[in-house]
């Protein structure tokens, strides 16, 4: 959230609405207004700074990047202990940003692949944030003891009847006659078992999800790994349940 632009021998810290209201307990909307009035008084163009990031449902939202004088300016009228806050998380990003001799000492090319792969880093720690805020959307939801495939229900256009198969066919789950076991390499880990009657009174086995097993899940899902129905309409997404989901 929060970026150290290299711009040739000079360094811009910024700070962005999200991190200041993470730092403030302050809803990101309510920051975000605060910054949009203050740069209009200031008569700054609000766009300049505007920035696009994925929400956990994987919509785009926009937020702001402030240098830190505008980041200091905003936060003026917040409570001391608020302020202070957002002051002293400026203050380590200034002892993490300050560059060390061999760095300035490089080459142009080699500042340049070092930019590349901070951005990169960025980049997937963006993506490794999203996708927790979305698997833990989806685990907010679930009953204790769901089956991958009722978890599968919730997720856009993945055949329900190939999930535990598919498993079996990467050594996750044993077939049993009496139903799915898991493989002792995962159990306790991305799976949990249980034993219950069926409609007809017989002793079954079930294996249900732990919740590293439903963000894994989630995440084999997200990658495109999971057996897709013939008419799925190729969009990843999910659908959060408000009713009990039936394992």
């Amino acid at each position: 959230m929060t970026d150290l632009i290299l711009q040739g021998n000079t360094q811009t810290l910024t700070m962005s609405t999200r991190e200041i209201a993470e730092l403030t307990g302050k809803a990101h909307r309510n920051v975000k207004r605060d910054a949009e009035r203050m740069l209009k008084e200031l008569g700054r163009d609000a766009l300049s700074f505007e920035h696009t990031y994925l929400d956990s449902m994987n919509r785009r939202q926009a937020e702001y990047r402030l240098d830190r004088e505008l980041t200091e300016t905003l936060v003026t009228g917040y409570s001391i202990p608020l302020r202070h806050k957002v002051i002293k998380r400026l203050h380590e990003l200034e002892q993490q940003q300050a560059a060390p001799a061999w760095l300035q000492n490089l080459s142009p090319q080699a500042k340049v692949v070092i930019e590349d792969l901070n951005s990169q880093v960025d980049h997937y720690r963006s993506e490794t944030h999203r996708l927790n805020a979305v698997c833990n959307d989806l685990a907010a939801n679930l009953k204790n003891g769901i089956t991958p495939p009722a978890f599968c229900r919730m997720l856009n256009g993945v055949n329900i009847n190939r999930v535990q198969p598919l498993l079996v066919e990467r050594k996750r789950l044993i077939k049993t006659s009496h139903g799915y076991r898991c493989a002792s390499a995962y159990r306790d880990k991305l799976f949990t078992e249980r034993r219950e009657l069926n409609q007809e009174g017989r002793l079954c086995e079930k294996v249900v999800l732990t919740l590293k097993g439903a963000k894994w899940l989630y995440s084999e899902y997200e990658k495109g790994r999971l057996d897709m129905k013939k008419d799925w309409d190729g969009r990843y997404s999910h659908l959060i349940l408000d009713q009990e989901v039936a394992a």
